[in-house]
């Protein structure tokens, strides 16, 4: 994708800046849409790509990295003040026996 927005993966549903992306650039999403942005968005910050729901998982890099915590309109910045992790631990420790343990929180 060209301009300030990169998609990493196509099952993604935020598009993330590749620079600082003033207010008032117009941006291209992948259903071919041109949105005009409110604020600016920092680098490596996300934007929608496309409407999301509240209660919508987030993805990036194909994989879930938050849940929305309200509805978010497609070229709006997506950060902690509208999304909520769903990190789950993927691994367990083990002892030296090879016997999984409780991973404290």
């Amino acid at each position: 994708m060209n301009g300030p927005f990169l998609q990493l993966n196509p099952k993604d549903n935020v598009l993330v800046a590749r620079r600082l992306a003033e207010a008032g650039v117009d941006v291209k999403l992948p259903d071919g849409l041109t949105i005009t942005l409110s604020q600016p968005i920092p680098l490596a910050h996300k934007i929608a790509s496309r409407d999301i729901a509240s209660g919508e998982r987030i993805l990036k890099y194909g994989m879930p990295i938050g849940i929305a915590t309200e509805d978010i309109p497609a070229g709006v910045h997506v950060h902690v003040h509208n999304i909520r992790s769903a990190y789950t631990a993927t691994y367990a420790l083990q002892d030296a026996n090879g016997q999984s343990t409780e991973v404290s929180k």
